[in-house]
């Protein structure tokens, strides 16, 4: 019976989480026009 009272808990606070942020939205700003590197560039 713990368990369920522990998941059910667990549920409302995730659930809490996602609605805040989609309530506050996404922080507005530009992305970068420049790809992000994944490779070391080799030294010379």
């Amino acid at each position: 019976m713990r368990a369920l009272v522990a998941a059910a808990i667990g549920l409302a606070a995730a659930l809490a989480i996602v609605l805040t942020v989609t309530a506050i939205g996404a922080p507005s700003g530009e992305t970068s026009p420049e790809p992000l590197l994944t490779t070391v560039p080799k030294h010379p």
